[in-house]
This record gives C-alpha cells, sequence and structure tokens, in this order.
C-alpha cells in the first residue's frame, strides 16, 4: 500500500495542477483577443453554498474513503478480480476529486466550511444527515453510503475472502450513496462541466454495482440492506 498511494495522490494533484493551467491558458487566450471579437461573458462563480460548491465538497470526501477503502482491500487478498477493481476504483475517484478541489480553488471557495452540514446543498433532509433516495448517514458514518471507523478497522483486519466481501459489501453502499448525490448534482449544479462529471459517475458507479453484485454473488454473499 505505501507504494501506491503516491502515485493516486500524484493523479489527483496532477488533475488539479491541469485544472488550474487550463484557467490561466483561458485568461491569456481571452486577454490576446484583441479587437477581433468580444470576448464572451465569464460564466458565473458558483456561490459558497451553491449546489456546485457542495457537491465538489462532500463528494471529494466521499472519493477519499473509496479510495482508501480500496488500497486496504488490495492488502488483504490475492484475488485479482477484486484487486483489478480496487485499483480502478481509486485511480477513477482520485482523479475525479482532484478535478472537484481543483474546481474549488478556481472558485476561490474553501473546500471546508465549517457551519455546512454535510449534504445541505440537496435540500430537503439532506441537510440533516439525510439522503434522499438513500436515507440518513448510519451513525458514525459522515455521509449515507459511508463507512464508519469501525468498519474500516474490520476491513483491515479481515482477509481473503472475508476481505473481499466485506469490500464489495461496503463498496457497494458506498456507491449507492455517492450515485444519489452525484444525481443531486446533475440536477441542480449550475456548471456545465461539473454536471456532466456527476452523471459520467451515476453511469459508472451504477454499472460497477451491477458487477459487485455478481462478485459477490460469486462468492456466495449478497449486498446488505
Amino acid at each position: 500500500m505505501s507504494r501506491a498511494i503516491p502515485r493516486t495522490y500524484w493523479v489527483a494533484g496532477t488533475a488539479v495542477l491541469l485544472a488550474l493551467l487550463f484557467a490561466a491558458a483561458a485568461t491569456v487566450a481571452a486577454a490576446n483577443g484583441g479587437s477581433a471579437a468580444p470576448a464572451p461573458a465569464a460564466p458565473r462563480t458558483p456561490g459558497l453554498h451553491s449546489a456546485d460548491a457542495g457537491f465538489a465538497r462532500d463528494m471529494a470526501v466521499h472519493h477519499q474513503q473509496a479510495v482508501e477503502m480500496s488500497f486496504i482491500v488490495r492488502d488483504r487478498t490475492q484475488g485479482e478480480a477484486v484487486r483489478t477493481l480496487a485499483y480502478d476504483i481509486a485511480n477513477t475517484q482520485a482523479n475525479q476529486r482532484g478535478m472537484l478541489l481543483g474546481w474549488l480553488d478556481l472558485w476561490g471557495l474553501p473546500k471546508v466550511v465549517a457551519d455546512e452540514p454535510p449534504m445541505s446543498w440537496m435540500g430537503g433532509s439532506a441537510g440533516h444527515g439525510g439522503h434522499a433516495g438513500h436515507g440518513p448517514a448510519k451513525p458514525g458514518a459522515l455521509m449515507p453510503g459511508m463507512a464508519t471507523k469501525e468498519e474500516l478497522e474490520q476491513l483491515g483486519a479481515a482477509s481473503g475472502r472475508d476481505a473481499e466481501v466485506l469490500f464489495l459489501q461496503l463498496m457497494t453502499d458506498h456507491h449507492k450513496g455517492g450515485v444519489t448525490m452525484a444525481e443531486g448534482c446533475a440536477q441542480q449544479c449550475g456548471t456545465p462541466v461539473e454536471r456532466d462529471l456527476a452523471q459520467g459517475m451515476v453511469d459508472a458507479q451504477r454499472s460497477e454495482l451491477t458487477l459487485m453484485a455478481d462478485m459477490l454473488k460469486q462468492r456466495g454473499a449478497t449486498p446488505r440492506g
């Protein structure tokens, strides 16, 4: 695990850097446009408590735990199928996390807002620990679908088939929570590229949910709840 983590953070850091470089290039291009054509109006910067910013902050935290769980299970089993899935999840979600944090930097917004309850940007019961379509967060979990500290410890102590089954069950819960959150952004976020990313998360994680259900069945287990 100690060799894999730096690469993941390098991927996330690269995504942030690319986002910043893209913004800088766009600024230079606009400045050098001369009088040939008027520059298009700058897009509205999302506000502190907007759906755009809230989703970026919450999903960055949600993704970080998925990356953590993926690296834990890679050290707890030699099963190639689960290790490959874990590697794919870790790299995909670390990259997406870097994009989300990069956008917050571009918007000049903080990555943490002390008085903002998780999911409050979704409205309704989400601001009180609920999550439309997936119920409230379980005790000890920051957001719906997220594992508790005790569950992460159980994963770290398991091995072989037991580790694979627990990882697949925890990640199934995690994806269900993530899909509902991403659907919220796809509907509410005002930034087109962020909406597109959110919809891509929905599509990819639904596909992985089907895959993980099959993998659990192969191991004589089922998703929890």
